[in-house]
């Protein structure tokens, strides 16, 4: 049923539970995977001779890190794993990834580390959900 899968992560509780689905989905489906990590540039300024550069390349480092673990996690299942690193707006790089590799499905967490208030969705997810045209599989 599905042949790529795309976790998308910010390492908070519910990326990692959608890590657990993702990883579920790929092993039973003997799918790719394919995880992301965004750097939020409406958060965080790009890399530029500037003060956020310090906090940007931290951020990035951190996601790369969260790729690793994914990769690690993956590696005990017998799924092969693709990692991208970007910069942008969370929600358009997860969609043009998912279109990029014609993602059969999208997985992510409810919400991220940014989420204030309970029971709402997270803006990313409920913008992903909206606009990304593929099935979208949303982890709580």
């Amino acid at each position: 049923m599905y042949d790529t899968v795309l976790v998308a992560t910010d390492g908070s509780a519910d990326a990692n539970r959608a890590t657990t689905h993702a990883l579920e989905q790929a092993e039973q489906h003997g799918a790719a995977l394919h995880a992301i990590f965004v750097v939020d540039t409406d958060r965080h300024s790009e890399p530029a001779l500037s003060s956020m550069e310090l906090e940007t390349n931290e951020i990035e480092t951190w996601g790369n890190e969260q790729l690793r673990e994914i990769a690690e996690r993956a590696d005990g299942l017998d799924v092969e794993v693709t990692s991208r690193c970007c910069h942008g707006k969370p929600y358009v790089e997860i969609i043009n990834y998912a279109d990029e590799i014609d993602a059969d499905l999208i997985v992510l967490g409810y919400h991220g580390h940014s989420h204030t208030g309970p029971g709402h969705i997270g803006s990313v997810t409920d913008r992903v959900v909206q606009n990304a045209g593929r099935p979208v599989l949303v982890a709580a």
